[in-house]
């Protein structure tokens, strides 16, 4: 996944109600957000579809993200968000 695809992960991932992060969600989709608009033209003007065959990679990883445990969900969250976040 490049890092428009990460990105789009990412906020997929703070809108969802099945994901328990144990810090400030909020600020982290703003943070991912404003990223994703700056190297974007496409998320900065239109409603993105996640539904999309374009976006297949984000759905696929949602898909495989909601079969694990928790713990291990949140894990691969953190790793997600610290390698974004460290770029």
């Amino acid at each position: 996944m490049n890092i428009k695809d990460k990105l789009r992960l990412a906020i997929c991932m703070n809108d969802s109600s099945w994901l328990t992060l144990e810090y400030n969600k909020n600020e982290m989709y703003n943070k991912f957000d404003s990223l994703l608009r700056n190297i974007d033209e496409e998320y900065r003007t239109t409603l993105i579809n996640f539904g999309s065959r374009k976006y297949f990679n984000i759905n696929f990883a949602m898909a495989k993200l909601m079969e694990m445990e928790q713990a291990d969900r949140n894990k691969v969250a953190l790793y997600l968000f610290n390698s974004i976040e460290n770029q």
